[in-house]
């Protein structure tokens, strides 16, 4: 790729954020306008906003990536990311705008009276917009990296400093036409290059070039093995090897291996000539590659319980994340909320009908990349490789625009949540200026956390995002939306044995604690139990404690299920909420 192309689309990218975001700087004059734009942001433009912020670095690079390494098995995920917002449709939407809040701490307050439910619901919003946000600054180093060999921290920097600039200087009226611009951005920057790759895939007529061909070189490789890895060989292979396999030291020897298991240690590097199949990379515990296999784990029934996991994840998981609920309370009414989300199915089906033809054609141009590791990387590379001369320069460069284009939007409307919590529940709420403070907060962790963090793949760990908002925040909004019995303890009981569970579990997973097997199918995807945990846990402390029902249940229900006209000429004039 063409360094001096990408960078030039990078900086573009970095001063158009700017540039838009001082427009709606311009009329951003009061608290309303940097919590909810003074909710009156029409349908499209919040569609468009919605869709900028939803589809991250996950759905830009790492589909891409699950679908190189796995091939057709993955094409579900994003079905599962888009098929969320029809359960938001159905049951939140409408309800969650109508019910006055500005974040979903407050939408806890308001609906159960109780300041102690407020602080849990608080704690999981920051930990999951923390969650959500580390995946954005790691893409972002990763894209950076390759365009320029800058440090894998620099592109994460880059994001930090232009979302906390942007988010501080003009809140959610900056950032909706922001993300609103960039989703755009990313629907062309992927569209356009897919079109000539496919053009070129048709174009070549070698024997390799089928999306169901094997895995094949399609020239001389060097890969250089970053971590400790195993592979599996279906056939003897020759390669060249520089380094520590099977635990003997070989300096730059060609030698066959056998059929079967082999072990290559960190730092090894391999050549393989021309024409040479992908060798199989083994998936275990401790392999950070695992950590993108939900269907990995023998036959025994963990592939099809990981997938279900994951699926129920990203289908429950969406309504409670804070980016995404947080642009609902921005729109006038509750049927502008619906509408809205209707609009944004429309705009996220379009743009995933993308992603999975990148992970095809790498599979063809690509394939080293499932066994170093870099499969996040394949969107990045292919133009190149498929390509190549000035109009695959150009395209990279429109790619690599598209990728920073993801990890800004998503972070600024997730930097933007964590802000309003952390100015509402932590600092003294005094206005703006302590909102800007607040912006700086919700950055810093993450972006020390990104620093240290590595070869975590970007749709996994937003997939981890994804479980424990599926396991939290979904029982409260479906019973706090729909069950008049919730109660205050209820509620935190749910709250905290739902989403502190599939945390925990995923955690747990990540640093090596779970044994192999069914173990670590079901910590690694605990969707699957966790969220009836949650939910049931609600349910039976809520009917345990009857007493502790809202006296205004009875009333802030039928706000959030009747139309506002109608719950307008019953307020006393002037009233508010």
């Amino acid at each position: 790729m063409n360094q001096p192309y990408a960078v030039t689309a990078v900086t573009v990218v970095v001063v158009a954020t700017v540039f838009i975001g001082g427009l709606g700087l311009r009329i951003s004059r009061t608290t309303s306008d940097f919590y909810v734009a003074s909710r009156t942001v029409k349908p499209g433009l919040n569609a468009a906003a919605i869709s900028g912020e939803y589809l991250s670095a996950a759905s830009f690079l790492g589909i891409a990536g699950l679908v190189l390494l796995q091939g057709p098995d993955m094409l579900w995920y994003p079905v599962g990311y888009t098929a969320g917002y029809l359960v938001l449709l159905t049951l939140v939407a409408a309800p969650l705008r109508r019910s006055g809040a500005y974040t979903l701490s407050d939408f806890a307050e308001a609906r159960l009276e109780s300041a102690a439910a407020r602080r849990v619901a608080s704690l999981f919003v920051v930990g999951i917009g923390w969650l959500y946000l580390l995946p954005q600054l790691q893409g972002a180093g990763l894209t950076l990296e390759i365009l320029t060999g800058a440090h894998d921290w620099v592109g994460g920097v880059v994001v930090a400093v232009v979302v906390t600039g942007a988010v501080a200087a003009g809140g959610m009226r900056s950032i909706t036409f922001v993300q609103a611009f960039q989703y755009w951005l990313k629907l062309t920057a992927l569209l356009v290059p897919a079109v000539f790759l496919v053009g070129a895939w048709f174009a070549d007529d070698t024997p390799r070039a089928r999306f169901d061909a094997p895995a094949l070189l399609r020239e001389h490789t060097v890969l250089r093995i970053e971590d400790t890895i195993r592979i599996d060989l279906e056939r003897p292979l020759t390669v060249t090897v520089s380094g520590v396999i099977d635990g003997e030291r070989v300096t730059r020897h060609t030698l066959t291996l056998p059929e079967g298991g082999h072990r290559i240690d960190r730092g090894t590097t391999l050549e393989l000539p021309e024409s040479s199949p992908v060798p199989g990379r083994v998936s275990a515990g401790g392999d950070p590659a695992s950590w993108s296999q939900p269907l990995s784990g023998g036959r025994d029934g963990t592939h099809l319980y990981a997938t279900y996991g994951l699926v129920l994840a990203t289908f429950l998981g969406t309504m409670g994340l804070p980016h995404v609920a947080v642009r609902f309370y921005t729109s006038p009414n509750g049927r502008a909320a619906r509408r809205t989300t209707l609009v944004v199915l429309g705009l996220v089906g379009v743009f995933y009908l993308l992603p999975p033809v990148y992970g095809a054609l790498g599979r063809i141009y690509a394939p080293e990349l499932t066994f170093t590791g870099d499969a996040d990387a394949a969107v990045l590379v292919l133009p190149d490789r498929v390509i190549g001369g000035l109009l695959g320069d150009l395209l990279g460069a429109l790619l690599a625009g598209g990728a920073f284009a993801a990890f800004v939007s998503t972070a600024s409307g997730l930097t933007m949540a964590v802000a309003g919590v952390i100015t509402q529940d932590v600092l003294p709420p005094r206005g703006v200026r302590y909102f800007r403070l607040a912006t700086l907060l919700a950055m810093v962790v993450p972006l020390t956390v990104s620093v240290f963090a590595t070869n975590v793949p970007v749709a996994d760990a937003v997939g981890l995002a994804f479980a424990v908002s599926a396991s939290s925040f979904c029982p409260l909004l479906v019973l706090g939306i729909w069950w008049r019995g919730l109660t205050p303890p209820g509620a935190v009981a749910g709250l905290v044995v739902g989403g502190g569970a599939a945390l925990t579990a995923v955690m747990a997973t990540r640093v090596g604690l779970a044994a192999d097997g069914w173990a670590h199918t079901l910590m690694a995807w605990p969707a699957v139990w966790s969220v009836p945990l949650g939910t049931l846990t609600m349910v039976l402390v809520s009917l345990a404690t009857p007493r502790h029902i809202p006296p205004g249940a009875s009333a802030i229900l039928a706000r959030l299920h009747l139309p506002e006209d109608l719950v307008g000429r019953a307020r006393p004039e002037g009233s508010e909420r």
